[in-house]
């Protein structure tokens, strides 16, 4: 197997795990593969199969051609709207990671507990 592209691809998987502020753990369960098995895909040390590979981009939000790095310059713009709060802190990201299954009425219980504490913070 190419070296190369196995460290490019464990790159780039690295890069969109971190940009959700997720973990490998996290990220293995999502994709149903071993931990320490995801974990030498993100070292490059070893190439997911074709339905790994695909469940690690639909996980990361990615498209297969950014992850093997075809088209770089292309992956790159169209990674960035896949990513809408790039620059803010990890924390945020895994927040609103998590947040993205609740329901409505359940976000909005979130939203009146968290006015309240920020009031009584700042106050």
């Amino acid at each position: 197997m190419d070296e190369k592209l196995q460290r490019l691809l464990g790159d780039a998987a690295r890069a969109a795990r971190l940009r959700l502020g997720l973990t490998q753990m996290e990220v293995a369960a999502k994709v149903d593969l071993e931990p320490g098995v995801y974990g030498r895909i993100e070292r490059g040390h070893m190439m997911p199969s074709v339905p790994s590979l695909r469940r690690i981009c639909a996980a990361l939000g990615v498209s297969s051609d950014t992850l093997l790095s075809l088209g770089e310059q292309e992956g790159k713009q169209s990674a960035a709207p896949l990513d809408p709060i790039s620059g803010e802190h990890p924390e945020l990201s895994r927040i609103i990671h998590i947040l993205q299954g609740w329901p409505p009425e359940r976000l909005s219980l979130l939203r009146k507990l968290l006015e309240t504490a920020d009031a009584h913070l700042t106050s």
